[in-house]
């Protein structure tokens, strides 16, 4: 794969949101929860020069479970160096998953930023593939502070539902620092519930994402319904514990998410817009 000449330095763009499949080289875990369709590092390669990005997280998807492979190979043949960090998907009911998290951490040193945590049905099985495991466990205290102690953040897949028991793990976990993906899926919770994931700003170190916007819209892109939950997680996370990520894997998806965020997040100034497209995941990650 050819090198890509680093974009201007200004106006940082950052995808926090990237999911890469490639069943040809790297088939899908026998427990995956889905089968997605191809979408290689090859193929992002092509569209990275087209839309300026600086950087990108790739968030190993559930496809693979815990076969980390395929994100080790997109550290390997990134687009150019240090384009690339990833989080990782352990079972944080499995205390063997405690050492396998230091072995990857310490074979890709400052490339590994989060562990992905998924709560995504109302019922808990503790079975079966990598999701769903009981927040409330000892054992799931204990994987948050190895994650904590390594150095990584806990980036929360959940429904609003479970924002009381993150919150509790957060105040367990001195230091911690959490992600909460896509929106915290505002339209798969009650607005009590929504209140507290809200309120999971007032926590501790914790980020919201802008992303999978459509389990947070009833409209279709560009989204504008969201403007209003936008102003209130403003108010609870400020200017500086928002990210954007989900940017997609080609230019008419890009153009799409570039509309829908400048859309969505018209009321800010553009200082703000800059922190949230770029500049705090660029502190966040550590990208540079």
């Amino acid at each position: 794969m050819s090198a890509l000449a680093p974009p201007p330095a200004q106006g940082k763009l950052v995808d926090t949101h990237i999911h890469l499949f490639d069943p040809a080289r790297f088939p899908y875990h026998p427990t995956a929860t889905y089968q997605p369709k191809p979408e290689t590092l090859d193929d992002y390669a092509k569209v990275i020069p087209g839309i300026g990005l600086d950087h990108a997280i790739v968030v190993h998807p559930e496809p693979y479970q815990d076969d980390h492979r395929y994100l080790e190979y997109c550290f390997q043949n990134e687009p150019r160096k240090g384009f690339f960090k990833g989080t990782v998907l352990f079972d944080g009911a499995d205390p063997a998953s405690h050492g396998r998290m230091k072995d990857i951490v310490k074979k890709w040193p400052d490339r590994i930023v989060a562990l992905r945590v998924h709560a995504m049905n109302k019922e808990i099985s503790g079975k079966g593939a990598i999701r769903n495991r009981d927040l409330t466990s000892p054992q799931m205290a204990q994987t948050w502070a190895v994650a904590t102690k390594l150095g990584l953040a806990v980036q929360m897949h959940m429904i609003p539902m479970f924002a009381p028991q993150v919150g509790a793990l957060v105040q367990k976990t001195p230091g911690a620092t959490v992600i909460i993906d896509h929106l915290g899926r505002y339209l798969q919770g009650t607005s009590a519930e929504y209140d507290e994931v809200l309120k999971l700003a007032k926590k501790g170190r914790v980020y919201m994402k802008f992303s999978g916007l459509g389990y947070s819209s009833k409209e279709k892109a560009p989204h504008r319904d969201l403007g209003a939950l936008a102003k209130r997680i403003l108010d609870a996370f400020g200017p500086d514990r928002i990210i954007w990520g989900g940017l997609g894997m080609s230019k008419r998806k890009f153009a799409e998410q570039k509309e829908a965020f400048e859309t969505v997040w018209a009321f800010t100034d553009e200082s703000t817009r800059a922190k949230i497209r770029g500049g705090n995941a660029m502190q966040l990650f550590r990208l540079g």
